[in-house]
């Protein structure tokens, strides 16, 4: 019989698992609680609980070679980094394109999820939903989980000693939709996060003065990066993961606090980290340097303790007469149709195989989709993570045995603390992360036989952009237009932005991209043995 599988919201994550469904012969039902796909992405004028929120001027932070579903690239007249209506526009076209929208359910909420009565033999589970009012529960023999992890706001007032007190608005960052409103106020945001950052720089426009709170700081990267092409596309390769993951520690710690600081240096903004080697996700901002150097935006310590009018920062100085105090202060992982024992199984924590599978279950059927954050893009990630649940899901490819999957949680786990810090135990290296998905469903690019038969497409995957179409070249789910995609992907990146031609467009050269990064090792060693 065809297993069913029940999937919670219609994001990205969603989609990504619907398509993946039918590519195995699944069944899919998506339960999505709004009244369009696009999860995140879909704005509305009013923020509505148990969703996802952005504010109107949201754009993207990945670029669109490298945020695409990897057998559809976006049209070559797009922008590199989209506007949210823009990228709104590419999910809906992706869902008529592969025919999805029929098996979502819309307006639909999960209100509980349980494990049927003979779960350790079948696996399956209860879902009951609810719709106009009605209520009904179905039996479903998996269920894949998108809903996100940007739904519940984390408001930490009680760690703001005298907030009580304080007669100003008050409100978190997913409340937040456009500057109107605060034309003429005093500002004061709490987190040096992206949306700290973007809310912060666009009041500086129509507020009368608007202060940045950070207890820890954070790196500050630009969209444009060398020679003016998008920030990923020069960054997230092979190679250079590569030199990152197996440099000595102090050259590795040294070069990627160079490349933070190759447009400013963070010390002189009041912006560098207090841990400066962890690589937790930078902030992209390609405003909040010059609104600093304007004085329209002002960065400060943690905040000390509120009081009526005012606030007293951590370094003794004070920001009086504020309007507003907007906490940008990140969000809570929650299930609420879930017992928390199956998500939090551990030290409540969330403890996921791979990010994707709970451990104590006596069955794996049923996957988190899109819980995981690095410097890729969510939706190829989401996309390798639902073809492999699929796959176990269906029954061909098997999780380890417990011990095992333990032992493989507890030494990522390890790494994610040394790397990303304590509160980035979410975040993951996107290249090895995708490589490893790859590898467990046979769509992991063989690099060294690619440079055997193909070497023109060999030096595209190593020294060019790690883009979504090289895990569609081979595997299941192999798109035969993989490799033309990544031998045209500099033409898509160049066309919206060549508007005025004044000559060729120029590509950037393969060798040179890595050439830089080589030379900067090779001289960190050659001074490294000529000090010890």
């Amino acid at each position: 019989m065809v297993k069913r599988v029940a999937i919670i919201g219609a994001g990205i994550s969603g989609l990504a698992s619907i398509r993946s469904c039918l590519e195995e012969g699944l069944e899919p039902t998506c339960f999505e609680r709004g009244e369009d796909v696009g999860g995140l992405w879909k704005f509305s004028d009013h923020a509505e609980e148990g969703r996802a929120s952005i504010y109107r001027s949201v754009f993207t932070n990945s670029s669109k070679e490298m945020t695409c579903f990897p057998d559809f690239p976006f049209p070559d007249d797009f922008p590199n980094f989209m506007h949210n209506s823009k990228l709104q526009e590419y999910i809906t076209a992706f869902a008529k394109e592969k025919n999805l929208l029929k098996y979502i359910q819309f307006k639909t909420l999960v209100s509980r999820v349980n494990k049927h009565p003979d779960f350790s033999i079948t696996g399956q589970w209860d879902v009951t939903t609810e719709k106009d009012g009605q209520k009904e529960s179905v039996v479903f023999d998996a269920v894949m989980i998108c809903s996100g992890h940007h739904v519940y706001p984390n408001l930490p007032k009680e760690s703001f000693p005298g907030l009580k007190l304080f007669k100003g608005k008050c409100f978190h960052s997913w409340d937040y939709k456009e500057p109107g409103l605060f034309k003429g106020k005093r500002v004061l945001v709490i987190g040096l996060g992206n949306s700290g950052c973007d809310i912060a720089t666009e009041l500086s426009h129509t507020a009368e003065q608007v202060i940045i709170s950070s207890r820890s700081g954070s790196w500050v990267m630009s969209r444009v990066w060398y020679d003016g092409y998008p920030w990923d596309v020069m960054t997230i390769t092979r190679f250079e993961t590569f030199l990152k993951n197996n440099l000595p520690t102090v050259i590795s710690d040294w070069w990627y606090t160079k490349q933070m600081n190759a447009r400013f240096k963070h010390e002189n903004y009041g912006l560098i980290p207090l841990k400066r080697a962890l690589r937790k996700e930078p902030v992209f901002n390609d405003e909040l340097p010059a609104c600093i150097l304007r004085g329209t935006v002002s960065i400060k310590p943690n905040v000390r303790e509120f009081t009526e009018t005012s606030a007293i920062f951590e370094d003794g100085t004070v920001f009086e007469a504020i309007d507003c105090v907007i906490f940008a202060t990140g969000y809570s992982y929650a299930y609420p149709f879930l017992d928390e024992s199956i998500i939090k199984s551990r030290n409540n924590e969330v403890t996921l195989f791979k990010d994707i599978f709970p451990p104590v279950l006596e069955k794996p059927t049923m996957a988190v989709i899109g819980f995981v954050q690095s410097l890729g893009a969510a939706i190829p990630t989401a996309d390798l993570q639902a073809r492999w649940a699929a796959r176990v899901i269906k029954g061909t490819c098997t999780l380890p045995s417990i011990k095992d999957i333990m032992h493989d949680i507890d030494e990522k786990m390890e790494k994610k603390l040394k790397w990303f810090g304590k509160s980035n135990t979410i975040q993951t290296d996107y290249v090895v992360y995708m490589d490893e998905l790859a590898s467990f469903i046979g769509a992991k690019p063989n690099i060294p036989w690619l440079f055997l038969t193909d070497p023109k497409l060999a030096l595209e995957v190593y020294f060019g952009p790690c883009s979504p179409y090289q895990f569609r070249l081979i595997g299941p789910g192999k798109w035969p237009g993989a490799r033309n995609a990544i031998l045209t992907q500099w033409d898509r990146i160049l066309k919206p932005i060549t508007t005025r031609v004044v000559g060729s467009p120029l590509k950037p050269c393969l060798f040179c991209s890595w050439f830089r990064p080589v030379v900067i090792s090779a001289v960190s060693i050659a001074v490294l043995l000529v000090l010890f």
